[in-house]
């Protein structure tokens, strides 16, 4: 059985998402750097979390500029060039949220979200924070949030002159805020509640 954190199809990522969308797979996959990688189904306590964290966002952001999106989702992270046949990286953040409205199209985000939010699951931590790191921060993700559900805690990477600055690990007892977001709280106590 195939792991979440390894390629589908071992070629030299010569893959496109003028090629994913031609595919008829029934799993879902995501395209990094060329490469096809098979998403784990989440479990129930990655889908608890990711369920409160976007009810906070979506109050929070309720008749504001920013949108926030959840899995599946598709985040097409160009390096130079908007054309489908160029753009060798889609990947399906569990949460992101994207302020300027001209990255949104009918087929999900072209460009960086201003935030995404990935919560780990067994069989992926290699993917999260090796492979969509180093993606998510050559194009410009602004903040990087990692969540360990097992562990209950929350690691936010900052960009700063172009490289991810990783912030402290918070837990429960801990309250969340943003810069990408001024005013908004999430109480990791309400997130990791009963889990």
């Amino acid at each position: 059985m195939m792991e979440a954190n390894e390629p589908l199809i071992e070629l030299d990522g010569s893959f496109t998402y003028a090629d994913y969308l031609k595919w008829t797979i029934e799993e879902r996959i995501e395209l990094i750097k060329g490469r096809l990688f098979k998403m784990n189904a989440p479990k129930s306590i990655h889908q608890k979390i990711a369920f409160r964290i976007s009810g906070e966002l979506y109050a929070y952001l309720k008749n504001k500029k920013c949108q926030a999106f959840s899995a599946p989702f598709d985040v097409r992270l160009p390096v130079k060039s908007r054309k489908n046949e160029e753009i060798n990286t889609v990947v399906q953040p569990d949460i992101c949220v994207i302020c300027d409205e001209l990255k949104l199209d009918d087929a999900g985000c072209i460009g960086a979200p201003d935030l995404v939010i990935e919560i780990l699951s067994k069989g992926n931590n290699k993917k999260e924070l090796k492979n969509k790191f180093d993606v998510y921060e050559e194009s410009g993700v602004l903040e990087y949030w990692i969540i360990w559900p097992d562990e209950q805690t929350l690691m936010i990477n900052t960009l700063v002159n172009g490289k991810y600055v990783p912030g402290k690990i918070y837990t429960s007892g801990d309250m969340i805020r943003t810069k990408i977001l001024p005013g908004f709280e999430l109480n990791l106590d309400e997130v990791f509640e009963g889990l």
